[in-house]
């Protein structure tokens, strides 16, 4: 692809050979011979101080804020926000062919998103899916290494989504994405909101970068479907000029209420009143799964999907991995795999599960490292107020030392009457929960969700919580 046609709509600053281009990237160490490199400037890096030895490794051109007085550079204003047009133009512009469905929130995101593509397909729609767990391509599975890939990799999976015939994209939008300008120039049909709690503070800094943050996707839509139970929910949307659905539990006067709200182990069900009213069964329990299928039943409904045919998709759903998921054990108690690391995501799981639970209620969990302390007391608390014995372990301690982590966590604790125990080693942890396990018990493995791996400050290992259970209880 020549130079001119990647570089198509962005406001060059300066005159340039065009060349042949036989990718583009902004990581230094992929560039090859004909690569496109764009410098940009990161936390801890600045591509602008390798620029010169890219074009000496092979790149035909390098993307610049500033005049470095080199060859074939290109000028523009800001190398972050370009990157993603470059990308798009480089695989043919293929969200334009697409339905994009994004959603943002800081809980809820993944199971939603499921939803959302299995309701689709319930009514021959070929779907794809960009997310935390895994991204798919009809039901081809990619595997997923952020919430929302960099634009490289998003405009790759368009591409791929485009090629397969896909129709719909659903996917998350994280706030880091949207500040970072990941999906700059992207459009979407409909922006979906589920929530606003504390959540990655450590990179948005304050809660006004945070929320203006997710703000963004708003600015970029056709139609916002917002939880109004949420006090962000109209906020978020205010003095923008896309249509505005709205959908809630206890708000009366959104567009979708959920009412006589009932739930069991097997699931949660209520009245989906609208322009219409049916009956929803959602075999995943917990309160937030009133939210989450009820977010997703809003969004097939703006999408013009039948009401009926809505309902009997969201009957149907199986779950997704490490999101309230129910661990096999063959024994008297129950264990559960949850992702919740944040303190609203860890307040939902295990208030749902006391209004299923015959027995205790016992959480095991951590906060991970190198991230936002201040959700730490807080988190430890909540477990503490909310469950009948805490498990403290270590999560994700990345680059700090698993001990400090824990007594931030404890500080949160200290004012509380339920009993717990300090096992920092996860898997010794897990051993220890399992072994002092009583009948009629749910056990909350919290904060991995679906992970298969663990951070620790001398480098990552492979973790599967399923594995560890299964060893524990074979031995």
């Amino acid at each position: 692809m020549k130079l001119s046609q990647v570089l198509n709509g962005l406001n060059v600053k300066n005159e340039y050979k065009d060349v042949e281009i036989t990718d583009v990237t902004s990581d230094s160490r992929l560039v090859e011979k004909g690569y496109l490199f764009v410098c940009i400037k990161g936390a801890s890096f600045d591509g602008h101080s390798v620029a010169k030895q890219m074009l000496e490794k092979g790149a035909a051109a390098v993307v610049v804020e500033k005049d470095l007085g080199i060859e074939n550079q290109i000028i523009v204003d800001n190398t972050r926000e370009s990157y993603s047009p470059i990308c798009a133009n480089f695989f043919g512009n293929p969200a334009n062919k697409l339905k994009l469905i994004g959603l943002t929130g800081t809980n809820g995101k993944t199971t939603t998103t499921f939803l959302i593509k299995q309701i689709l397909e319930n009514v021959g729609k070929k779907v794809g899916l960009i997310g935390t767990v895994q991204n798919m391509v009809g039901s081809e599975v990619y595997p997923a290494h952020y919430t929302t890939p960099d634009p490289h990799e998003l405009q790759s999976l368009f591409r791929k989504m485009v090629d397969a015939n896909c129709e719909y994209c659903v996917m998350e939008v994280s706030s880091q994405a949207l500040a970072q300008g990941r999906v700059k120039g992207i459009h979407f049909l409909i922006g979906a909101f589920t929530n606003l709690t504390q959540d990655h503070l450590d990179y948005h800094k304050t809660w006004e970068n945070y929320f203006n943050a997710k703000r963004i996707l708003f600015e970029n839509c056709d139609i916002a479907v917002t939880n109004v139970d949420d006090k962000n929910g109209l906020k978020i949307v205010e003095n923008l000029p896309c249509k505005v659905v709205t959908y809630a539990v206890d708000n009366i006067n959104s567009d979708y209420t959920a009412k006589n709200v009932s739930f069991s182990s097997n699931g949660v069900k209520y009245e989906l009143v609208g322009d219409k009213i049916g009956r929803v069964v959602c075999p995943i329990p917990g309160r937030f799964s009133v939210y989450n299928s009820l977010c997703a039943a809003t969004v097939a409904l703006a999408l013009g999907v039948d009401f009926e045919d809505t309902l009997i998709a969201i009957g149907k759903s199986n779950g997704v991995k490490g999101r309230i998921e129910v661990v096999p054990t063959n024994t008297d108690y129950t264990v559960i795999i949850d992702y919740a690391h944040s303190p609203d995501g860890l307040e939902n799981i295990i208030s749902s599960l006391k209004e299923i639970a015959k027995g205790r209620v016992v959480t095991l969990f951590g906060c991970g490292g190198d991230r936002d302390k201040t959700k730490r007391p807080k988190m430890g608390k909540i477990a503490a107020d909310l469950s009948d014995f805490c498990v403290v372990t270590s999560d994700n301690p990345r680059s700090e030392n698993p001990s400090d982590i824990i007594k931030d966590i404890l500080e949160g604790m200290k004012d509380s009457k339920t009993p717990y125990v300090v096992v920092e080693n996860r898997k010794e942890a897990i051993t220890w929960a399992l072994h002092n396990a009583q009948k009629d018990d749910i056990i909350l493995l919290a904060g991995k969700g679906h992970e298969t791996y663990q951070i620790l400050p001398t480098g990552t290992i492979h973790f599967d919580e399923r594995e560890v259970v299964a060893e524990v209880l074979n031995s």
